[in-house]
């Protein structure tokens, strides 16, 4: 089955990438890369953030979605799409979907943030709850796909949704040229594999590291075993990185060509959040902070570097926020 996908990795490439730029830049801002002084002292580092929870959405999946309409037909999405999701993503295909005047279903699992629920639904999506965590709601949207017809967007699976991504990568290597590490959290994948598509293109030798959760650690043990591994459980404060298995057209991406992966506890986690906070005053989910606890768990490998870590979002409810702050 990955040979299909490592051929589908051909076509999430530069010259695709400088297209979707041209696309995703009709509708969005380009996002701050910020040096910050006090991260780069408790780092050891040139410390610099991209900032994507500056994003509409309030996060980077929304380069990926408008991408992704803008290259299908009105006869793939006649009958509507459906997405599974834990936030970003379903954000980020309901918002782009009103500019496309595309239905959008959006599958949640049981529990999920209510605040992201609402905002699904202002942007004129139907929200279904299904299942205990994202695997189960993604079981869910096969289930529906052959009884309503939908087309189902495998997020990570998309690669037209990897070239919008990777224009957040083209960003910082035309604001940077001279980065030597990029840090970037990993759930599904499809993030730090555009990353790495476009930032090698441009400096070969360029670092990659991912972050992950320890409770979630799905792309990591999928790296070590060299197959993709499904965990049977995915709880994690970072909901945004709650995937129980990596997507396959990351997974062939990334698996021989990462330079590392970070794994962070709770706690580590919940500590970005603050950081992020103080160092940046910046406002990141538990997922969009993990780059910055990342960076400063293996601050003696970076000393003197110049590193650019993704605050890949900002979307995190009012209770968790509390609840962080008051540790």
């Amino acid at each position: 089955m990955l040979k299909k996908y490592e051929i589908m990795s051909e076509q999430v490439n530069l010259i695709r990438t400088v297209m979707a730029k041209s696309v995703v830049n009709k509708y969005l801002n380009r996002t701050n890369l910020t040096h910050y002084s006090e991260l780069s002292r408790l780092i050891g580092c040139e410390a610099f953030v991209k900032h994507e929870n500056h994003n509409p959405t309030g996060s980077f999946k929304i380069r990926g979605a408008l991408n992704f309409f803008h290259h299908m037909s009105r006869e793939e999405l006649e009958a509507g799409i459906l997405v599974a999701t834990r936030g970003n993503h379903g954000l980020a295909m309901a918002w782009a979907g009103q500019w496309f005047n595309v239905p959008c279903t959006v599958v949640v699992p049981e529990g999920n943030n209510p605040e992201i629920n609402r905002t699904i639904e202002s942007y004129k999506a139907e929200v279904i709850v299904h299942g205990e965590d994202f695997y189960d709601a993604q079981s869910y949207c096969e289930e529906l796909v052959d009884t309503a017809g939908y087309y189902y967007v495998q997020q990570g699976n998309e690669p037209e949704i990897l070239n919008g991504l990777a224009t957040m990568g083209l960003e910082i290597m035309e604001d940077l040229p001279e980065v030597d590490t990029i840090i970037c959290p990993i759930g599904g994948g499809a993030g730090c594999a555009s990353i790495l598509k476009t930032a090698r293109a441009f400096r070969p030798e360029i670092e990659i590291i991912g972050v992950e959760p320890q409770n979630v650690p799905s792309f990591y043990q999928s790296w070590k075993k060299g197959e993709i591994v499904t965990l049977d459980e995915a709880h994690t404060v970072a909901d945004g990185l709650a995937a129980r298995s990596v997507f396959h057209l990351p997974y062939v991406i990334l698996k021989d060509a990462i330079n590392d992966v970070v794994l962070l506890t709770e706690d580590e986690i919940m500590e970005g959040v603050r950081l992020a906070l103080t160092a940046t005053h910046n406002l990141a989910e538990c997922a969009g902070a993990v780059s910055l606890m990342a960076a400063y768990k293996i601050k003696e490998r970076l000393q003197g570097k110049k590193v650019v870590m993704i605050m890949s979002g900002g979307n995190i409810n009012m209770d968790a926020l509390q609840a962080i702050i008051k540790e």
